[in-house]
């Protein structure tokens, strides 16, 4: 098994503090998704990212190859309603975990 790092940047820097009523209830969706995926095992974490130039998601995943993990973003909610949010797939090729 390998980690990767999912960025999920959304259809614009201000997201989430002027998200929509459609896009909050995506939002559910994707945060139920993520839930499925960390009890699974697969998430390690995944929460908002809050930067003085835009925001972003981020999800922690332990998959066998770059494919699966971005598989995991593909059947994201979010992607999948196509409403302008994007995930880049990059590897974590050393991880420390607390025990």
């Amino acid at each position: 098994m390998a980690y990767f790092l999912l960025r999920l940047e959304p259809p614009r820097p201000s997201f989430p503090f002027d998200a929509t009523e459609a896009e909050r209830a995506l939002f559910s969706a994707h945060s139920g998704y993520w839930m499925e995926q960390a009890a699974a095992g697969a998430a390690i974490a995944v929460g908002p990212v809050f930067e003085s130039g835009g925001n972003w998601g981020l999800a922690l995943v332990e998959a066998d190859d770059a494919a699966q993990a971005e598989a995991f973003g593909e059947a994201d909610p979010v992607l999948m309603a196509q409403a302008g949010f994007r995930y880049t797939v990059s590897p974590v090729p050393s991880l420390i975990l607390r025990r």
